[in-house]
């Protein structure tokens, strides 16, 4: 019973989507029992951060999320991937409207394509919240969060919204085999 661990300490892009799909996929091949995902990041872009969602959520092995001090933006959608959360005491998420930089010329078509895919991504990122915290004590008004009014969760609010499941600084596992992914 090995369990793997993964500090992920960058922004979500395609760089750190194909290290974390290379590190998870050499933890099976190694035959690990578990992944903790240490996670410390500002966010990044939807579509490597849905990626990383969906390839976690898949894992056949268990996979326990930890917030090592910030977990920002897409960075939440990362965290949320974990069957097991957890943060630790001084550690905090923040939840805020999402924002794209345009370069060049843009014509009508383009702009109405990226309202959509913006439209489309915020309900996407709505629904794995609703999903993921699923019964806590207090239900989070995600879609304000992210079109208006930005929160920020300290831990116990994050255990009330169900963000994280336990305050805990998780101690290194004795025999873990450790690795990181940061830019």
């Amino acid at each position: 019973m090995t369990t793997h661990v993964i500090n992920f300490t960058g922004p979500i892009n395609s760089t750190t989507c194909g290290q974390l799909i290379e590190k998870c996929s050499q933890a099976l091949q190694q035959d690990a029992s578990s992944l903790l995902i240490k996670i410390a990041t500002m966010g990044g872009d939807c579509s490597y951060g849905f990626s990383m969602y969906n390839f976690l959520v898949s894992f056949p092995i268990p996979v326990h999320t930890h917030n090592l001090g910030t977990v920002e933006s897409m960075g939440n959608i990362l965290f949320l991937a974990g069957r097991h959360r957890t943060a630790c005491r001084h550690s905090k998420f923040l939840i805020h409207p999402f924002h794209w930089s345009l370069h060049g010329a843009i014509d009508h078509a383009r702009m109405s394509e990226y309202a959509m895919s913006l439209d489309y991504d915020l309900d996407l990122y709505a629904d794995i919240v609703m999903e993921r915290t699923e019964g806590a004590s207090e239900r989070m008004d995600i879609r304000n969060y992210l079109k208006a009014s930005p929160r920020i969760l300290n831990p116990e609010a994050a255990l009330a919204t169900g963000m994280i499941h336990a305050i805990d600084n998780v101690a290194m596992p004795v025999g873990a085999v450790h690795t990181c992914i940061h830019l």
